[in-house]
């Protein structure tokens, strides 16, 4: 396996001279991360907090499972926040479009409690430091489901800046979510891209590997691999985020080919 990724390294920075754009996912591949641990601690946070709104813990938790699900089915109509918040008010009640403001500050206060679910890798900083000073465009493509003050904690936690990014997905900014097409199809518009000036790095294969399949580059990191659907990865480039920043050091400098 060793000589196989070597080689996909090798063949990768032979083969990117019109690469100009990576696109990172966050959870999981630059914060590393266990989910299930991170989604009890975010749930039970949330929860504490919302109890003197008079909201019961399943009943909220069931209501924000459900606007979730509803982003991710977002159709482009509207932006992931609306998309979000109608389901949710349907379900908990209108007043909450009230509380709101207590909802954005649960995510710059008890949020951070959630980072003891995340084991922060120094790498990822390098890499996504590297990848600027190679002259690319550096997008942070994580999935928007959470707001932009949610987004930037996590992006604090893994020990970057979110200046370090050229374009940041959030549930306020994006009409869709992984694994739809369309949401790098969004992302792509915005930078005025064409799939084969991208790559993709991300460590979900269902939902980071969609870009791929539109014609991106992909590099999957394995730290915290999710492949829910068994999907064949064999011949994939692939390794930690420490080969991840050797692969990147391959990689030809933008200003070499402009």
């Amino acid at each position: 396996m060793e000589k196989q990724q070597k080689s996909l390294h090798l063949k990768a920075s032979e083969n990117f001279t019109s690469l100009t754009t990576i696109l990172f996912d966050l959870d999981g591949t630059l914060l590393p991360m266990d989910q299930e641990a991170f989604m009890k601690i975010y749930f039970g946070e949330l929860s504490k907090r919302c109890l003197p709104l008079g909201y019961e813990p399943k009943a909220l938790i069931d209501a924000v499972w459900k606007g979730t699900g509803a982003m991710v089915k977002n159709d482009g109509s509207m932006k992931n926040k609306d998309r979000f918040w109608k389901v949710f008010a349907s379900l908990i009640g209108e007043q909450v479009y009230e509380q709101i403001p207590v909802f954005d500050d649960f995510y710059t206060r008890e949020f951070h409690k959630v980072m003891d679910a995340t084991q922060p890798d120094a790498w990822a900083d390098k890499c996504v430091k590297l990848a600027k000073e190679k002259g690319y465009t550096v997008v942070l493509a994580t999935n928007p489901l959470f707001p932009r003050a949610g987004t930037l904690a996590r992006i604090g936690w893994a020990g970057m800046e979110p200046q370090d990014f050229s374009l940041i997905t959030t549930y306020e900014d994006s009409s869709y979510c992984k694994p739809n097409p369309a949401y790098y199809e969004e992302i792509l518009s915005i930078l005025s891209k064409r799939p084969e000036e991208c790559m993709m790095i991300g460590n979900d294969v269902s939902e980071d590997m969609v870009a791929a399949d539109m014609g991106m580059e992909f590099y999957l990191v394995d730290t915290c691999l999710l492949n829910s659907k068994n999907r064949d990865v064999n011949g994939v480039r692939r390794g930690s985020l420490r080969e991840l920043y050797s692969f990147l050091s391959a990689l030809p400098a933008r200003e070499a080919n402009m």
